[in-house]
């Protein structure tokens, strides 16, 4: 523990957190959208496990990825509504490393469409503008399949027509097998 800065890590086995599948937090449902509608149930078990840490652990401070960023506002929202006293911090996107050189390379093609995101959304472009911007940067690369790409709004992550409060713009992408994530966020004030 002394090794990583941290006085305690707690890392039990699967099923120690899964006795009950059937025991979930139900929260404000922010997991209908973006990577929620592939998988339903996904952000239920994530909010279980991570309330069952925090109810063991009692911890000051929890980091999550920024990466997954419905994740980390469904955490968010979770330790507001249900009063855990601790301090959710994101830590910056580290970029996947499990593909092949040929895959890291074709996943550039995720910076350059976020790229054109940003320059595109600060034109006060619509939603499908934005959306069909990145779509066709991504066609571009013959390794890349398109999950999904939206603009929603960042705090209920429902989808958005016009940007005018803001927002997060997220996409899943397949390079090969592998599906990543990635994102940014804008703020038209």
């Amino acid at each position: 523990c002394d090794s990583h800065g941290v006085d305690l890590i707690f890392a039990p086995n699967p099923e120690e957190m899964y006795q009950d599948k059937k025991a979930f937090v139900n929260i404000a449902d922010l997991s209908d959208t973006l990577c929620g509608i592939r998988r339903p149930i996904h952000f239920k078990g994530v909010c279980t496990v991570v309330a069952k840490f925090f109810n063991i652990t009692q911890p000051t401070n929890a980091y999550f990825g920024e990466k997954d960023a419905q994740q980390l506002a469904i955490i968010r929202k979770m330790v507001f509504d249900l009063n855990f006293p601790v301090n959710i911090i994101g830590v910056p996107i580290v970029r996947n490393t499990y593909l092949s050189s040929e895959e890291r390379k074709a996943a550039t093609i995720l910076y350059k469409a976020i790229q054109l995101g940003k320059q595109t959304i600060q034109y006060g472009c619509s939603a499908k503008c934005i959306i069909d911007t990145m779509t066709d940067t991504i066609q571009t690369e013959p390794l890349a399949k398109i999950d999904y790409i939206s603009v929603v709004d960042a705090k209920t992550m429902q989808p958005v027509q016009e940007v005018t409060a803001p927002v997060l713009v997220a996409m899943a992408i397949y390079i090969g097998p592998t599906r990543l994530i990635d994102n940014f966020s804008y703020d038209p004030k």
